[in-house]
């Protein structure tokens, strides 16, 4: 595809929606930028829709989807990466970046996917991974020749000094892998060891590099000028790293920084030394310069592992010229301590101080990514809402839907979150084929023996990744609608058996329907300023139970209370006073369980189980 002709397509993608005045501050940029007002929605494309029977879904399958998109009311779409990979870690181990894997089509399936879905007000954002490549990318098998160009293009070291080279304590430091292991592998053609923080076939590129960062930039403008959308830029924030004067990592024989003290699994963490680290603003704002300045219509996204919201508030920041918008993580960690797979009680309190603190840091400017679910993360109803009957199951997925869509930023819908997809509920090993889970299993329970067998099959339940990736639930028929139930091939994962009764076929229809409440929230961001742009001030900040804020742009304000229970609580005295004189039907602006049962719950001074209102004051 030409560049006049990608310029076509984006100039047709117009949105059927409002735009916010420029007297409506949102971010602190003028004027206010296209996505203030919108939702995004994640496609996992391998698990979307199949529309070749081989089991994995493909680009064809989400073209054949946009309708239900467009319906649904969601303005971006953003796709997990279908670029050419060995799919060690689903894709996230990219070998050629300008490219589509053969699992997910061709290019010319890409630019069909592009052009339908800009006919329908649809922008498409890829997902790049460019922290790190995998290890068949040409860029990495030319640097294992100490004499390519290429050779500095990631982090090489030697073996530690009297140690045999690729033996039992020879690797450069202590740094142990997020995915188990070591975090450096030897390589016998080179004769040294090279870096990656997650897989060993995902090895991590040295952003220290021009080179690197001039090859990365081109690469980008080549796919911008394609058409897409912009980008969500995975672990963006992990592209620094902390070395010392002489370009030593911690913990290297002869450096001059510390290493961190080893773990119980018997490795040193690199997350402290290579999380927003020390010229992350720096190749970030050359980044933006060199890719987006100069262009209309795009949103560019960091996923941010280890910013603070402080920082979110700095890198977001129009005037600085970095990123729109980050994913933090702190509130999704609320039920972890220590280990990921050491997992605590949800609570409510919890929740609302993270949330609070991110809310509070983009106050005057910078913006927020609002996020329960996605591809990394196990689906809300079950991880903190109550998925054990259904009732429950369509009370907790409302009751968090409003909550998160309520506050102020750009909400992002995974796929089936819509629906109230729940869990896989997966009971032995071999169902799950996350390779996160199958080698932490491995490495605490088989090797460190840091955790039983039933504690992390406990774990792996509750928030492994794989229950974010089983296939989307369309239908009732034998494999969910995702591929044809006469297909030879199965679903590359198991389908949830609950696609019985929880799946879009009877639900797209239903008033009363989760899907039908995504619908009311997303159109109420779109046609609310106060949602959109609205300040935003926590009250209730003691409640065990009830998460309560207020929502204000001018004179207009909005109350949204919301029971985080599965039994009946009392309305917190700040929420109470605010509703004290009595609200009618017509000041209901969206209710879990109806705006007539939430006029008798306010009037009655509370909340029935999972009920949440949002209110005009």
């Amino acid at each position: 595809m030409n560049v006049q002709k990608a310029k076509e397509l984006i100039r047709m993608t117009d949105f059927n929606r409002s735009v916010l005045p420029d007297s409506v501050r949102t971010n602190g940029a003028t004027p206010n930028p296209w996505w203030a007002n919108a939702v995004v929605y994640q496609i996992y494309p391998r698990s979307f829709q199949d529309s070749n029977g081989d089991g994995i879904g493909d680009i064809k399958g989400i073209t054949s989807r946009l309708d239900y998109l467009a319906g649904l009311g969601v303005d971006v779409l953003w796709l997990s990466p279908v670029y050419k990979s060995p799919q060690d870690d689903n894709g996230y181990d990219i070998s050629d970046y300008q490219d589509i894997d053969p699992l997910f089509g061709t290019m010319e399936d890409m630019d069909e996917l592009l052009a339908e879905a800009h006919k329908r007000g649809l922008k498409i954002v890829m997902d790049l991974v460019v922290n790190h490549t995998s290890d068949e990318h040409a860029w990495f098998q030319a640097s294992r020749d100490k004499n390519d160009p290429h050779a500095d293009w990631y982090w090489w070291r030697p073996a530690k000094p009297g140690h045999e080279p690729g033996t039992p304590g020879a690797e450069p430091n202590q740094w142990g892998s997020y995915f188990g292991g070591s975090a450096w592998e030897y390589d016998p053609k080179r004769g040294e060891y090279f870096f990656h923080q997650y897989s060993k076939k995902q090895p991590d590129l040295n952003w220290e590099n021009p080179e690197v960062r001039k090859a990365v930039y081109k690469m980008m403008n080549w796919w911008m000028d394609r058409g897409i959308d912009g980008f969500r830029m995975d672990v963006i924030t992990q592209i620094s790293k902390v070395v010392d004067e002489n370009g030593k990592l911690p913990g290297e024989e002869g450096g001059l920084i510390a290493d961190e003290p080893v773990g119980p699994e018997g490795y040193s963490s690199p997350f402290p030394f290579c999380s927003d680290g020390p010229r992350v603003d720096e190749f970030l704002a050359e980044m933006r310069r060199e890719v987006f300045e100069g262009r209309d219509g795009y949103m560019n996204v960091g996923e941010a592992p280890g910013v603070t919201p402080a920082r979110n508030e700095h890198i977001t920041d129009p005037a600085n010229g970095e990123l729109d918008m980050m994913f933090q993580f702190n509130h999704v960690g609320i039920d972890q301590s220590g280990s990921k797979w050491d997992t605590v009680p949800f609570k409510v309190a919890n929740l609302r101080r993270e949330l609070a603190e991110q809310q509070n840091a983009v106050g005057k400017v910078g913006w927020a990514s609002l996020f329960f679910c996605n591809h990394d993360q196990p689906r809300v109803v079950s991880r903190w809402g109550d998925d054990s009957s259904e009732a429950n199951r369509v009370a907790s997925a409302k009751a968090f839907a409003l909550l998160l869509h309520m506050h102020r930023g750009t909400p992002y819908v995974y796929q089936g979150e819509e629906l109230g997809m729940t869990n896989a509920h997966f009971t032995s090993l071999d169902q799950y084929r996350d390779l996160e889970a199958l080698n932490a299993y491995k490495q605490r329970v088989e090797e460190a023996k840091v955790q039983s067998p039933e504690s992390m099959m406990a774990a792996l339940a509750l928030i492994g990744r794989d229950n974010a990736r089983t296939p989307m639930q369309w239908d009732a028929s034998k494999f969910a609608g995702f591929t044809d139930e006469n297909a030879a091939v199965e679903p590359w994962i198991s389908v949830n058996p609950n696609h019985a009764t929880v799946n879009a076929d009877c639900q797209v229809d239903d008033p009363d329907s989760v899907y039908a409440f995504y619908r009311q929230l997303i159109a109420l961001r779109h046609n609310n300023p106060v949602v959109a742009a609205g300040t935003w001030h926590l009250i209730d900040v003691n409640d065990d139970y009830v998460y309560a804020f207020v929502r204000k742009l001018g004179d207009a304000a909005l109350l949204t209370v919301v029971n985080l229970s599965g039994k009946r609580v009392a309305i917190p005295s700040d929420s109470a006073a605010l509703t004290e004189s009595g609200v009618s039907e017509p000041r209901i602006v969206v209710s879990t369980h109806g705006a007539t049962h939430a006029v008798v719950s306010l009037a009655n001074k509370e909340l029935s189980a999972w009920e949440g209102i949002v209110v005009e004051l």
